[in-house]
């Protein structure tokens, strides 16, 4: 028996008519080597019913609510799942190109998942130029982290065509407990609740300066510093994160999605990261900031000083293992700035690189701020805060953040999905009010970074012109290496 935490709650109620809280994966395959030549849905629904108890939130559980809200709702196992009712087939009228492909990722994201059932939905798409297909594939952020979502597409994948044996699931299905017995322990939470909150705020009053969009607020820095200095915890390097300046993908966002997709080349990334002394992330912000600097600079709306991105930090250990899948989500946001301001190249980067390097510093100190603001508001009110935060944002001109930027490393070797070769990878994940119409997140796999752009598509119509803006500042980096 399982229990949604705080923060997996945070993400089943922050959807709203325009927010999405599932994050996704598009998969394109080469099905050659399928049986028959041709991947189809009842192989994908064989290959889930077989290894759904391998993923670490298993994807025959779906959620049970509490009565009257009184708590935040149970993980059960679905006693009618079947991996077929989630699966769905589409082929594209020709060519079948990428923008055609791009175009209807973005309306299947549009789309809210089924509460009713296990939180997941795959879609396989037939018609791609080239004899190639897709998988795209989405689940709700409260039943899977980034981290998360990576070892449940391992469970789904092999070295080669040939499916591996895996052990059975021997496991007694999980229920959820009876209705009085939910109710009962809710009604105990809520008596309890002062004092684990009154614990939150003593946790999370030393962090606030580490809050994006908050630790800018006057005030807010002196208070972080003087809790620091009552607790008796050492000072941790400074901030010095600006707030946020307007963009035109930090406005209020709509119901519509745009997606686009692309690749770079990993070894040329690396070796620019070598040249200029920093890590593929490093190099992976920097061409960030150049792509969003040119994007911002031909509409005359580059501001004079940088942006924040956000970017998502496990707060998963490698000791823990699996141990902490039943713990839910664990991630937190670093906010760091994006030297988007600097005109040369060279210096762009350095920039990048240093405040890279000094919010990580800092953000080892004071990362687990995400999780105790969750825990502050008792369950049957934390629906209503979360949804009140994500409308009151637009409508006060908060900008926590302008977006969000993330870089997952992958395998550097082929991967095979129901017998077809996984060509390439590209992730899908959400934009909402407080984080910014526009998420660029990377994912390297097979000796290429796989790049996913999700905007809001009422304010960033075309994201392909940013996968060409990222392809034209990796060629700047490199011309640097000739100099």
């Amino acid at each position: 028996m399982s229990q949604l935490t705080s923060v997996d709650a945070v993400f089943l109620n922050a959807e709203t008519d325009t927010t999405r809280a599932h994050i996704a994966g598009l998969g394109v395959v080469d099905p050659a080597t399928c049986p028959g030549g041709r991947l189809t849905a009842a192989a994908l629904a064989g290959l889930i019913s077989r290894r759904a108890h391998l993923a670490p939130r298993p994807l025959r559980r779906r959620l049970v609510q509490v009565p009257l809200g009184l708590d935040r709702p149970y993980w059960e196992d679905d006693p009618e799942f079947d991996p077929a009712r989630h699966i769905s087939e589409v082929t594209l009228p020709r060519p079948g190109d990428d923008e055609q492909l791009a175009r209807l990722v973005a309306a299947l994201h549009e789309r809210p998942l089924d509460r009713s059932r296990p939180l997941w939905e795959l879609v396989l798409i037939h018609g791609l130029a080239g004899g190639r297909a897709a998988v795209y594939m989405k689940v709700h952020h409260a039943a899977i982290d980034g981290v998360m979502a990576a070892e449940a597409l391992a469970a789904l994948l092999d070295l080669s065509p040939d499916e591996r044996d895996v052990p059975a699931d021997e496991t007694a299905p999980q229920r959820a407990p009876g209705t009085a017995e939910m109710m009962r322990d809710g009604l105990l939470r809520m008596a309890g609740h002062p004092l684990a909150s009154a614990l939150s705020v003593v946790r999370s009053v030393p962090l606030l300066d580490d809050v994006p969009g908050v630790g800018s607020l006057p005030g807010v820095g002196r208070v972080a510093r003087l809790a620091r200095g009552v607790l008796g915890r050492r000072e941790h390097p400074a901030a010095d994160t600006p707030a946020a300046p307007p963009t035109p993908f930090n406005r209020p966002i709509g119901a519509r999605r745009a997606v686009a997709f692309g690749e770079l080349p990993l070894d040329d990334v690396k070796r620019v990261g070598r040249a200029l002394g920093g890590s593929v992330n490093d190099v992976v912000m920097a061409l960030c900031a150049t792509a969003l600097r040119t994007w911002l600079d031909k509409r005359g709306e580059l501001p004079a000083g940088p942006l924040v991105a956000g970017v998502p930090i496990s707060l998963r250990r490698p000791d823990r293992g699996a141990d902490e899948a039943a713990e839910g989500n664990m991630t937190s946001i670093l906010a760091a700035p994006l030297a988007t301001h600097v005109a040369d190249p060279a210096d762009r980067f350095t920039a990048v690189r240093a405040d890279m390097d000094r919010m990580k510093r800092r953000f080892t100190e004071s990362g687990g701020w995400v999780r105790d603001l969750s825990a502050l508001v008792p369950a049957p009110f934390a629906g209503a805060a979360t949804k009140l935060a994500l409308l009151a944002a637009p409508m006060t001109g908060m900008r926590p953040l302008n977006l969000i930027v993330s870089n997952v490393p992958g395998p550097q070797f082929p991967l095979f999905l129901g017998g077809a070769r996984v060509l390439a990878y590209y992730p899908v994940s959400l934009v909402t009010d407080l984080s910014g119409g526009l998420n660029i997140t990377v994912f390297s796999y097979d000796g290429t970074i796989d790049v996913g752009i999700i905007t809001c598509r009422d304010l960033v119509p075309d994201p392909s012109e940013l996968v060409d803006h990222l392809h034209d500042a990796l060629g700047e980096l490199t011309e640097l290496l000739r100099d």
